[in-house]
């Protein structure tokens, strides 16, 4: 892949067939087939997640959900399909987009998101056409024929450059607007039989090139339209790539159009995989040593053992339900959703610990009403905990957002699952 040409390549799966026309190899990255229904959050799994908003405005949520869709457009048609955009906003009510890419970061994913792509092609003073679905219905992106780059040529300063040209086509309304642009232009035959006026090319307001329109489209209804540009380096390969990204950015941005704001990234993490296996691996075994030191400290308290794996079986019974429930609604478990499930753990063992207190009370009670007095208890400190944690829904941009969701799952699952559970099973063993 290094001879400096575009190669086919084509990866054929059970299901589909994967065509790429490229000068290098792509990057590909491979998995396991996941076990569960189970998603991680990139905490877990690694990736890059951007907080964006719109620069100096304050967006609507309408605008909102519109900047959302040209974002999730421009990143699926430059080829980054697993990601995901939702809005957010904080106890302030700041609204931003927060963008999560799994799998590994993309060093040019900054630019992509922050450009905004206004592209206009013009004629003099007057504009042609614009980028975007309104002007152009197809950007030509993986035939040969219609886009390709030119070999690399050295410059007289030794560096070298290479030209890449793509077709697009426009839209009826386009192709006139560009017909009556050029009917009253006249032939300059001094350069080879262009029109007096070329295409210049603008790019968020900067000149990126200028095509020389040839006399037999003078007046004609044209809808194919070919579009040029350059990438320089200090070797042929380093030139041929720069050329390479250059136009599928150009043809990303002609494709999906132009942001509709600035946008400024308020913040940017990437995550390393390897982290969040180590994490997971360290978690998973803190809060099982946690659980046995739990159910081993209410056997010598308690001195019965039926308690204790009652305790244990409830509270594990706990995290298999929450884990449920989030692959029931897709939610991805991230380090503050583990936390959140951890938190849950521990309150539900000291609400496991009033009820076993509640029935060893020597008053002359049924088990019955024992068991009601302490799912009072239990009821008012689950509509604290509720009260507590859902503010943290909002906080922080949406930060604590898993914390709050599993949260907030876990302990309402207890009040209306577990916890009853675990008082039957007391009950029958005290009688």
């Amino acid at each position: 892949f290094d001879s400096g040409e575009n190669v086919k390549l084509i990866i054929q799966t059970e299901n589909s067939e994967i065509i790429f026309y490229d000068s290098k190899a792509p990057q590909i990255f491979v998995s396991e087939i996941p076990k569960t229904r189970i998603k991680t959050g990139l905490d877990l799994s690694g990736g890059s997640r951007i907080y964006v908003e719109a620069e100096g405005k304050e967006l609507s949520n309408s605008e909102i959900s519109d900047l959302i869709d040209v974002i999730n457009q421009r990143l699926n048609v430059y080829g980054i399909t697993d990601l995901r955009i939702v809005p957010i906003s904080d106890l302030f009510g700041n609204k931003y987009v927060k963008i999560e890419i799994a799998g590994t970061s993309h060093n040019d994913l900054q630019e992509l998101i922050l450009q905004q792509g206004k592209f206009e092609a013009k004629i003099g003073e007057d504009i042609a056409f614009e980028g975007g679905n309104r002007d152009i219905t197809s950007v030509c992106r993986r035939d040969l024929n219609c886009a390709y780059i030119e070999s690399p040529q050295q410059s007289s300063d030794g560096t070298y450059y290479s030209t890449f040209h793509f077709g697009i086509y426009l839209s009826e309304v386009a192709a006139e607007r560009h017909a009556e642009l050029t009917k009253d232009l006249k032939i300059n035959n001094s350069n080879g039989g262009y029109l007096s006026k070329p295409l210049d090319l603008y790019l968020d307001e900067v000149l990126v090139d200028s095509l020389l329109i040839g006399e037999s489209l003078k007046g004609q209804v044209t809808t194919q339209i070919s579009i040029s540009g350059s990438g320089k380096g200090e070797t042929q390969i380093d030139s041929y790539e720069d050329a390479e990204d250059s136009m599928k950015k150009l043809q990303t941005i002609l494709q999906t159009g132009s942001l509709p704001y600035k946008l400024e990234i308020v913040k940017f993490d990437t995550i390393s995989p390897t982290l969040g296996k180590e994490f997971t691996k360290f978690i998973l075994l803190a809060g099982l040593i946690a659980l046995l030191a739990v159910s081993i400290i209410i056997f010598f308290r308690y001195k019965k053992i039926k308690s204790s794996l009652a305790l244990l079986i409830t509270s594990l019974s706990e995290v298999v339900i929450i884990l449920g429930i989030a692959s029931l609604i897709n939610w991805n478990l991230d380090l503050p959703s583990i936390a959140g499930i951890l938190a849950t753990i521990g309150t539900g063992i000291d609400q496991q610990i009033i009820v076993l207190d509640e029935a060893r009370q020597k008053e002359i009670l049924s088990i019955r009403q024992k068991m009601k007095r302490a799912f009072s208890i239990i009821l008012g400190a689950y509509f604290t905990a509720l009260v507590a944690v859902i503010p943290l829904y909002w906080a922080v941009g949406g930060l604590f957002k898993g914390f709050a969701i599993t949260t907030i799952i876990g302990i309402t699952v207890g009040v209306l699952i577990t916890r009853p559970a675990f008082a039957d099973m007391v009950r029958k063993i005290e009688e």
